[in-house]
């Protein structure tokens, strides 16, 4: 056991790919095995770290940079802590890079450090491959000396993962095979939905070949090469305190795919939304954008509790983005305490405190309690809320009151 290395998957994939997606995958599923999670992201603004699920794993979130070259000294700092104050707490570490990094300089770092290369191994770089917008970025041109990073992830991949696939049609995934075998023709290529892989074919694998690499790549132990982006993809991110009117933010987030969707490589956000304490996800990549409650999409993220400001996330990554022109439209959606809809208002005094015992009507009077004001409705893209929220006696059903009048609920 003197020579036991720790073994570290990179996972890697263009902006919106799945790859934190997969994480939340990995972390639910019942593999057996211990993870250290180390976490990247590119844009100003930290999102990931909120969406990813908090479990008993160790779970590590390095900002303000691209882990393949501008954070790079802090990921060996990441890993050498690692080793150092939670050794034999972890069977294997995942580091899940930005969509913009380029993996080669990340994989370096095993070889060419000397107290990494002494205490981990690289076993696989993993490639999440989005089967809408592949072709895409592949495609794209870069200005003279950058890289195109979504070739780079699939040139070194040892296993590509093409996630999406329900997304596109059987003729396109292999019409998509045939372009990443022009690239990479040695990589085992999956396929998944929602990212979800056998965690056998793409953990704990020791796939990674240096003397592959080296034959593809020969400056690939070359410590002087420079990474550079593409600086016309850039990220804009807001930390906004307040809470949003549901259906003012949900018109801004379709207007903006629909017009700008062409020119968002990324986008997500967790945000709070007035007469709600479930917290709100979106994530888009270009026109495609999922968005409802944590609890809707899976999340589970906490509720908001009285007690905490509202501060809310937003971060776009992309090309032609005006930050001033995102700001000054965002912020219009936000709740200023006169709520434009007609109706009962959140600002209306209602009869039943929470905690009051009632009666309401769900066809027959039935005995409740009620739990909660100003209750989303199930319909909430309406932008409407109802005042009560109930909880029925002798069962674990939930109903809502949408008015205030004893028509609808009444005094037990």
């Amino acid at each position: 056991m003197t020579d036991y290395k720790i073994p570290v998957t990179i996972l890697t994939g263009y902006l919106g790919s799945g790859k934190t997606t997969f994480v939340n995958y990995l972390l639910k599923e019942h593999h057996g095995l211990r993870l250290a999670i180390v976490e990247n992201e590119f844009g100003e603004v930290g999102i990931d770290d909120g969406l990813v699920l908090q479990t008993k794993d160790e779970i590590i979130e390095m900002m303000n940079g691209c882990i393949c070259c501008t954070v790079r000294d802090d990921l060996i700092q990441a890993l050498m802590n690692l080793f150092t104050t939670r050794q034999g707490q972890f069977d294997a570490i995942i580091i899940e890079t930005t969509g913009l990094a380029d993996p080669a300089p990340v994989a370096q770092t095993f070889f060419v450090d000397e107290n990494i290369s002494k205490h981990f191994r690289l076993d696989a770089i993993i490639t999440f491959i989005d089967a809408k917008h592949a072709v895409t970025h592949l495609d794209e041109r870069k200005p003279e000396g950058v890289e195109n990073e979504a070739v780079e992830q699939v040139a070194f991949a040892d296993v590509l993962v093409i996630n999406k696939i329900d997304l596109v049609s059987p003729e396109e995934i292999h019409n998509l095979k045939g372009r990443l075998r022009q690239i990479n023709a040695t990589a085992q290529i999956l396929e998944s939905t929602r990212s979800r892989v056998d965690v056998a074919s793409v953990i704990g694998i020791n796939a990674f070949d240096l003397a592959k690499t080296i034959e593809m790549d020969e400056e690939f132990l070359d410590t002087d090469s420079e990474h550079k982006h593409d600086k016309s993809v850039f990220s804009v991110g807001f930390v906004i305190e307040g809470e949003f009117i549901i259906k003012k933010v949900t018109e801004w987030l379709s207007n903006l795919v629909r017009t700008k969707g062409a020119d968002i490589y990324r986008c997500k956000g967790i945000f709070a939304a007035v007469g709600c304490d479930d917290k709100f996800v979106f994530q888009g990549v270009h026109m495609l954008l999922e968005f409802g409650t944590s609890r809707e999409l899976g999340f589970k993220l906490p509720l908001w509790s009285p007690e905490e400001k509202r501060i809310n996330k937003f971060c776009f990554i992309g090309k032609n983005l005006d930050k001033k022109e995102l700001s000054e439209s965002l912020m219009s959606c936000i709740f200023n305490g006169v709520y434009p809809e007609p109706g009962p208002q959140p600002t209306t005094k209602l009869r039943f405190p929470v905690g009051s015992r009632v009666k309401v009507n769900v066809g027959d009077w039935t005995l409740g309690t009620v739990v909660m004001h100003w209750y989303r409705e199930l319909l909430w893209e309406s932008g409407r809320y109802a005042p009560y929220q109930i909880q029925l006696e002798g069962s674990d059903e939930v109903v809502y009151a949408p008015r205030d009048p004893n028509a609808f609920i009444r005094k037990a």
